[in-house]
């Protein structure tokens, strides 16, 4: 009889965290779920608290921790302009120190070491689509540089613990996801748009709306995270829908299955705001027989039922 994997996953009370402790629970492995709580939340994970295989830790990842893991899974960084943005050297630091902290305690248990990039890594792209090849176009001084240069770092870290002291790794770029448990007040498109048109609000579009997205459903990119991780690819890899939509078209959607009649309102565009955001996917494809299988109106579909249900209670 094999021994249980023992997980390690940083913020794991997040909104991609959480989905990704569901999926290791429900294999049968064991998971510590380590969480501070800055845009993480309790009661996603809650569910799993009685179970004797789950364990949860409220720990910042910029201070060291010991613990004894098989795998880990490092998640933990806020992720949305709203979060990064609002301690930009608490973001730096969450990039840098934790996983210079993750990498330390991945080295002396000898544990596997999965890292959540992002798309941020290319910036605003002067290469569209995005291949893992294009090294980006990123502001270094600008208002997201916190996360995007951070992420650029945190990369950097891996690869040298992989050159310098064998350290088994895998990196993942992931593009922008959506879903259930998504943060109504994290200021990312998807939510806004959908906790908008419930409030019966104007939907907000910044910009022209001309500017493009590729939206990946959780369940999607969670299970690229786990064919990533069971891998011998180390990465980078995109792990992302190649669909573009603009943003424009994302908001008709949203209106046309919510409320039709809602108005859009134009804002200014934030500094350094990507124009266009779309992954090349051939090596996930190739090397992890990975592609998105639900679609963005299926995706959206669920997404507002969790919203519709959370505004409600």
């Amino acid at each position: 009889m094999s021994a249980v994997i023992r997980n390690l996953v940083t913020g794991g009370a997040g909104f991609l965290g959480s989905h990704l402790v569901d999926r290791l629970m429900h294999q049968g492995e064991e998971v510590i779920c380590l969480d501070n709580y800055f845009t993480g939340r309790k009661s996603n994970v809650m569910h799993w608290i009685t179970n004797p295989r789950f364990e949860l830790i409220r720990h910042d990842v910029t201070e060291p921790i010991q613990l004894e893991v098989d795998r880990v899974w490092h998640l933990a960084c806020p992720a949305s302009p709203v979060s990064y943005q609002y301690n930009p050297i608490k973001t730096s630091k969450t990039s840098f120190l934790g996983t210079y902290n993750m990498l330390g305690l991945a080295r002396r248990v000898k544990a596997r070491f999965l890292m959540a990039s992002t798309s941020e890594v290319y910036g605003d792209p002067e290469v569209h689509p995005q291949p893992e090849s294009y090294r980006g176009s990123v502001n270094t001084i600008g208002i997201r540089s916190c996360y995007d240069e951070g992420k650029r770092i945190a990369e950097s870290l891996c690869f040298d613990y992989h050159r310098m002291h064998r350290l088994d790794i895998r990196v993942a770029r992931i593009f922008n996801t959506y879903g259930p448990r998504m943060a109504s007040e994290d200021g990312r498109v998807v939510s806004n748009f959908v906790v908008q048109a419930l409030q019966n609000k104007a939907l907000t579009l910044y910009g022209n709306g001309n500017q493009t997205r590729s939206f990946c459903f959780v369940d999607d990119l969670v299970e690229g995270l786990i064919k990533l991780m069971n891998s011998n690819y180390i990465g980078p890899i995109n792990l992302g829908n190649p669909r573009e939509v603009t943003i424009a078209e994302l908001a008709d959607i949203i209106r046309l299955k919510v409320n039709p009649k809602l108005e859009i309102v134009s804002k200014i565009l934030p500094q350094d705001d990507p124009l266009q955001r779309q992954p090349v996917i051939e090596l996930a494809m190739k090397e992890l027989s990975w592609s998105p299988e639900i679609g963005l109106e299926e995706g959206l579909e669920k997404t507002i039922r969790f919203f519709q249900d959370e505004l409600l209670n």
